[in-house]
This record gives C-alpha cells, sequence and structure tokens, in this order.
C-alpha cells in the first residue's frame, strides 16, 4: 500500500470529487439512514454547483488519497469563517475524511490525518477540531487514538432527521 499518494484536489477534479464524496457517505451512513434522507442529503451537500463553491473557497482545502491514480479517500479541511462552527482563527477544522469502504484498516485515513496534522503546524494553529456522529465509533475510536478528546455536542441535521455530533478537539504543542 505504500504508492497510495495525497495530493491536493483541483477545480478539474470535480467530478471525481463528487463521486468519492457521494459513495463514501453513503458507504458510512446508508444502512442507518432512510433512502429519503440519504437522497436528498447527497443531492445537496454533493451537488456540484455546492463543491466548485467549496473548491473556490480560500479558507478551504481538499486532499485526495489515490492508488495508482485512482481516487480512494478524501479530506475536507476549513480555516477562519469557512470553518462549519467555532470560527477561531486560530483552530483547523477536519470536515470530512473519508475513505472507501475496501481500503478501510490500510492507513489511509491516518495518512489524510497526517496530511492535516503537518498543513496545522505550517498554519501554526493552536488546535484541530471535528465533529464526529456520536454513532460512527470507528471514527470516534480512531480521533481517539490520534489523541482528540470530547468537548462538546451538536445537533447535524440529516434529511428530516436530527442526529448527534461529538466535538473533538486536539490542543497542538510546538
Amino acid at each position: 500500500m505504500s504508492n497510495i499518494e495525497i495530493r491536493t484536489v483541483i477545480p478539474n477534479d470535480i467530478d471525481q470529487l463528487q463521486k468519492i464524496g457521494r459513495q463514501t457517505f453513503q458507504e458510512t451512513f446508508s444502512e442507518s439512514n432512510s433512502e429519503e434522507n440519504m437522497k436528498s442529503y447527497l443531492d445537496e451537500g454533493f451537488s456540484k454547483e455546492k463543491l466548485i463553491k467549496e473548491l473556490n473557497d480560500k479558507n478551504s482545502e481538499f486532499y485526495f488519497a489515490t492508488l495508482d491514480d485512482v481516487v480512494i479517500g478524501y479530506l475536507k479541511i476549513n480555516f477562519g469563517e469557512s470553518q462549519t462552527e467555532l470560527k477561531d482563527s486560530k483552530a483547523l477544522e477536519i470536515e470530512r475524511i473519508y475513505v472507501s469502504k475496501e481500503f478501510h484498516g490500510k492507513s489511509v485515513g491516518q495518512l489524510l490525518y497526517d496530511k492535516t496534522i503537518q498543513i496545522a503546524k505550517q498554519k501554526i494553529v493552536a488546535y484541530i477540531w471535528l465533529g464526529v456522529w456520536e454513532e460512527n465509533l470507528r471514527a470516534i475510536s480512531f480521533y481517539k487514538k490520534n489523541g482528540f478528546i470530547e468537548f462538546d455536542k451538536h445537533i447535524f441535521k440529516l434529511g428530516n432527521d436530527e442526529q448527534t455530533d461529538i466535538m473533538m478537539k486536539l490542543k497542538l504543542s510546538y
């Protein structure tokens, strides 16, 4: 698996971004959500218009994990005003780390996470934070393993279903 590469997503990658975004979201959440709620979230959250806007946002960055030029996962991070909450100028938000199901357990998420740490240190942020669905135990244990601690909860709406996200943060020391 050592030939996995992490690269910046550019506007020309929009189709691949939409594809991996929809695919991994569906793989992660479809079992525990209604078809209607999944469909409405996928149509809205991963529309080309929305993704283009996010790609053009100077306070958001996307990265692909690729294996032999095939996209197998991605990362989305936000700074400043583009953070979904908190909007702390000294923080970086991990909005999404998603990996294709067939590559779970192969350290792809860890590579994307390591990229985040590298960027956070370049930008000298004080901490990294994120929200993770309380029932996504796999992700929660991944972040705990990487030193994140819970600090709050918030509501995430998937279609008409209100779900609880656990908010976690990692203080960085230099």
